[in-house]
């Protein structure tokens, strides 16, 4: 199985490395510039290549970690000729790019699998599987918050540029939009406020989204770019008819410094860590790479994408109209 990788910044290196454990080999890098993935060229012994065609000619599957407004395009060239996909989340920038790309797909006979690697940390596994088991009877309410620094980069930082990112509600709660839906089941009304909506200027942003669930849950949402780096701080609650369950990603930690003046290197994005020896990323790949070579069915799926970026694309219009969104059946 040969993979191309589209993006060679934190994940597309992240994704690499998952690759090589699951048995595949890769085809070749496509970057921006052949500057950004001259590393990673020399440390696989493949090239960089300035062609995309070129990259899906030479590649069995090809694995998106490019920015959230390219997804839709670079998924669609990939999917003409028939190759097999891997597109980070979001799966697109808007809704409707996101279904244009499942129909292409599924006219072409094309295997898209959504890249929401939350739910192969294992907490977050183990919670679905609990609710599942029925272990805290019917769920009532949950809620889930994902609190970081705002993203960066040296040049060009695309994530500050709603139109390319979607913002904080696209691009980083996005994660818990998916988790909600997946424990609770689908969404049907959707409300959300968040901080730089009436403050454009601010330093960092805050976002704050309740979900109203077809079974009649409601999941709180917090998502926060505000933090100094390199904090990444996750956590959970879920309440239901028999009991409930929690997660809060600190209380593993003895002690907490804050410094405002880091020290090292800090990835350009916060990313939530796992204790286990096994990469929640590697687990997520192996998955994928599993489901091409034996034909079964993904913990997440395209559809699940699509979903949750149906719940993020509600958000961003509550944001704007100061009202309640409804999802239309809360499905697909």
């Amino acid at each position: 199985m040969n993979v191309g990788i589209i993006g060679t910044g934190f994940m597309g290196s992240t994704h690499a490395a998952a690759w090589k454990k699951a048995g595949a080999e890769i085809s070749g890098f496509l970057a921006e510039t052949e500057e950004e993935a001259s590393s990673l060229s020399k440390l696989y012994g493949v090239p960089v290549l300035s062609d995309m065609d070129r990259l899906v000619e030479k590649s069995d599957v090809i694995d998106i970690c490019s920015p959230t407004h390219l997804h839709h395009r670079m998924v669609l060239r990939a999917a003409v000729p028939g190759k097999s996909i891997i597109c980070e989340k979001p799966l697109a920038r808007t809704v409707e790019q996101g279904e244009e790309m499942l129909r292409v797909c599924r006219e072409r006979g094309v295997q898209l699998f959504a890249a929401h690697v939350v739910r192969y940390f294992p907490e977050y596994a183990l919670a679905k599987a609990r609710v599942a088991a029925g272990d805290i009877g019917k769920v009532g309410t949950a809620q889930y918050r994902r609190l970081s620094y705002r993203p960066k980069k040296p040049v060009g930082n695309w994530f500050l540029d709603e139109e390319k990112s979607g913002g904080i509600l696209l691009d980083l709660m996005i994660h818990d939009f998916d988790i909600a839906r997946w424990i609770a089941g689908d969404v049907v009304s959707v409300y959300a406020k968040k901080v730089s909506a009436g403050f454009p200027g601010s330093s960092g942003d805050y976002g704050s989204v309740i979900l109203t669930h077809a079974s009649g849950a409601l999941s709180h949402v917090a998502g926060a770019w505000a933090y100094p780096p390199p904090v990444f701080r996750t956590g959970f609650e879920i309440s239901g008819s028999g009991g409930m369950m929690k997660h809060d990603s600190e209380e593993a930690s003895p002690i907490e410094v804050l410094l405002t003046q880091t020290r090292g290197e800090v990835p350009d994005v916060g990313l939530p860590s796992s204790p286990l020896s096994e990469s929640p990323y590697d687990l997520e790949i192996a998955d994928f790479c599993s489901c091409l070579r034996d034909g079964n069915e993904p913990r997440v799926t395209a559809q699940d994408g699509l979903a949750a970026l149906r719940i993020a694309g509600a958000a961003l219009e509550s944001v704007t109209s100061g009202a309640a969104v409804m999802i239309d059946g809360g499905g697909l």
